[in-house]
């Protein structure tokens, strides 16, 4: 009798352990596509209103503090979604990008959306720099940028209220370490940053302002396309 209860608690002890390298497995198989459904799922509504409330609380614009994405960053970005202080949004038709824009560059506000880079920074003024993530899925977050995005692409920039119109006319690999590139300028540019294919250096795109608009002036195609789902989903 002693023998065969041994020979059950081992047996036991044998499925547990074979459970639970299954669902460890499992979770390493699956957890790339976990954490794009996490980034997908977020499509916050953006108004004026929401975005004047957001434009006055305060974030995180320590970009050397950015790092790459794991699942618990996602994860814990999507649990504390109410965290992300989304501003308005972005817009480049030809490359199919339409992320919402939150204020900083927490990693929990980088798993969701592009992210502003200077406190001081506003749209149509001045350089307008935003970061985004590029992942392996290239159509989520800042990937198109390094797959689609070309010289003379249009983009498009809004908070709710006005349309800003970029053209761009810079694509250019820089190192990490440059900084510079978030700087203010006198003229008014939007440069979009992103990591490039080595996730040790950068892409940068840079566009001129070359119209600015009422929102509700905005070209129809243009207005339809901002309330449409963002390119995460």
């Amino acid at each position: 009798m002693k023998k065969q209860s041994q020979h059950r608690v081992r047996r036991w002890l044998y499925r547990i352990g074979f459970t639970i390298l299954v669902l460890i497995s499992l979770g390493l198989i699956f957890n790339r596509q976990i954490k794009n459904w996490l980034v997908s799922s977020y499509q916050p509504k953006v108004t004026a209103k929401s975005v004047a409330a957001n434009e006055k609380k305060s974030a995180d614009f320590n970009f050397k503090n950015a790092k790459s994405l794991n699942f618990t960053t996602v994860a814990k970005a999507r649990m504390n979604a109410q965290k992300v202080h989304v501003i308005g949004q972005i817009l480049v038709p030809k490359a199919k990008i339409h992320l919402p824009i939150a204020k900083g560059v927490a990693n929990e506000t980088l798993a969701l959306v592009a992210g502003t880079m200077r406190a001081d920074q506003k749209m149509g003024s001045g350089n307008y720099p935003l970061a985004g993530h590029h992942m392996v899925r290239k159509d989520i977050l800042f990937s198109p940028l390094y797959w689609k995005t070309k010289v003379g692409n249009t983009i498009y920039l809004t908070n709710m209220k006005h349309v800003y119109r970029y053209k761009v006319y810079k694509r250019q690999f820089i190192a990490a370490t440059r900084v510079d590139v978030v700087n203010q300028t006198r003229s008014n540019i939007i440069t979009l940053v992103t990591c490039d294919a080595t996730g040790a250096g950068r892409l940068m795109i840079r566009g001129k302002l070359v119209q600015t608009m009422k929102y509700a002036d905005a070209p129809n195609a243009v207005v339809k396309q901002f309330a449409s789902q963002f390119n995460n989903k």
